[in-house]
């Protein structure tokens, strides 16, 4: 898998540009200071797929909670596998890389926390905040996170998570807060795609010659390695991306710029 900083990184970059095209209906982003917000929760989600996976930096962000609920993911992961493979597919015995690493979990992902906004309001987001947040503070100061206890990374996950919501306006979080979730959840994707064993992105709905869990990768001369040269340089890539995003968001040029990229397929 692609390392949890890149994962992290791209998905704040992705972020950034996302939020500066979301339709207005949405209760969107109107502000540099609500844009990085969403950047900080796409940050987050882009490591949440990694859930499936103890070994993971999601897995362990915030101790021994977390470790628990990596290994149950990873059981429900592995047998739902085993109960829809195809003729073709053979018995899991890991579910890393399998359930959660589909559109259809990144797209649930999403409308779940959307869902619970609706049905909670305010406990639900803060807790989404903290959770989304605490991810975000993991894979984007990982340094930090590492020397740090893991009481320490919640205490400032809670921090964060209770300011922002005293700052942003209440209309700002269900639907968008639920896309910026998916969109990170898809940029994660994105990139374990492009690894050499890739994702079953389309599984277990659309199958291919008798198998439900084959996987999507990019071509042999594409395909990176986890923690390689490859990574490295994507992991500078995308932090290029950010800072420029940043100084183009707090100027408020981003959004042109994206609508400008947009118009020919408007």
């Amino acid at each position: 898998m692609v390392m949890g900083p890149t994962h992290a990184m791209s998905g704040a970059a992705v972020g950034l540009a996302v939020a500066q095209i979301l339709p207005a209906e949405w209760g969107g982003v109107t502000t540099a200071t609500e844009a990085f917000i969403y950047a900080g929760l796409a940050a987050g989600a882009a490591l949440l797929p990694d859930l499936d996976s103890p070994q993971a930096t999601v897995s362990r962000s915030f101790g021994p909670i977390t470790q628990v609920i990596s290994r149950f993911t990873e059981n429900i992961c592995q047998t739902f596998v085993n109960v829809t493979r195809g003729r073709k597919d053979k018995h899991c015995n890991n579910g890393h890389r399998t359930l959660t690493h589909t559109v259809w979990s990144a797209a649930a992902t999403g409308a779940g926390a959307t869902a619970l906004i609706g049905a909670y309001g305010k406990p639900a987001v803060i807790g989404l905040l903290f959770f989304f947040l605490g991810l975000a503070i993991r894979g984007l100061m990982p340094e930090w996170s590492k020397n740090a206890d893991w009481l320490l990374v919640t205490g400032a996950s809670a921090a964060l998570a209770v300011g922002v919501w005293n700052y942003a306006p209440e209309s700002s979080f269900g639907i968008v807060l639920g896309s910026a979730i998916t969109v990170g959840s898809l940029t994660h994707l994105a990139g374990d795609m492009a690894t050499k064993a890739g994702i079953p992105a389309f599984a277990p709905v659309i199958p291919l010659k008798g198998k439900r869990w084959w996987n999507l990768k990019l071509p042999k001369f594409l395909s990176i390695r986890a923690n390689g040269p490859a990574d490295k340089f994507l992991l500078f890539v995308f932090s290029v991306a950010v800072i420029i995003q940043i100084g183009l968001v707090s100027s408020g040029n981003m959004s042109t710029i994206m609508m400008n990229l947009l118009s020919p397929a408007l």
